[in-house]
């Protein structure tokens, strides 16, 4: 089980990072193609999107593990663990609905644009496939909060831990 987990982790991080990278490398090809070469590309800025957009939603997931979302919690440290237990209870159960539909639709949406067959303006990439990256971070993003209420139930402290480090 460990060995999923890490698995897990480390899929993750390298999903979210080749697209990251891959963005970032597109948008230096794009700048060097039109302002060196002065041959601009029109695919170049419409996949860098993309693969920024995939880097970023594959990436939620990561963020809730290492706890680095944005939190505000000046209030929440004033509160005895008793509370702050109750709480976590509530805001991970009020995620973890947000996520079933947030994923729910996002296969919506991804049917609709399978059904219509519509493509991408330069690349011609049929659309379902640019969403499929809501269902897809839809469903990593749940299992993270499972794991964060299941790890709430048992009364583990979370952890707030640097992936950079």
């Amino acid at each position: 089980m460990k060995a999923l987990y890490k698995l897990w982790g480390y899929l993750e991080e390298i999903l979210a990072g080749i697209f990251f990278v891959a963005g970032i490398v597109l948008i230096f090809y794009g700048v060097l193609m039109r302002y060196i070469f002065n041959e601009p590309q029109a695919w170049v800025e419409e996949l860098a999107r993309y693969a920024i957009i995939w880097g970023t939603f594959l990436g939620f997931g990561l963020a809730l593990k290492h706890n680095q979302h944005i939190q505000v919690d000046i209030l929440y440290d004033k509160l005895k663990p008793s509370m702050k237990r109750l709480l976590d209870l509530v805001a991970t159960g009020l995620s973890i609905a947000f996520c079933v539909i947030y994923t729910y639709y996002g296969f919506v949406l991804v049917e609709n644009r399978y059904t219509s067959g519509m493509v991408s303006l330069d690349i011609g990439i049929p659309m379902w496939i640019v969403y499929l990256v809501l269902p897809l971070s839809g469903i990593l993003f749940l299992l993270r909060f499972v794991e964060r209420l299941v790890n709430i139930l048992r009364g583990k402290d979370e952890e707030y831990a640097n992936p950079l480090t």
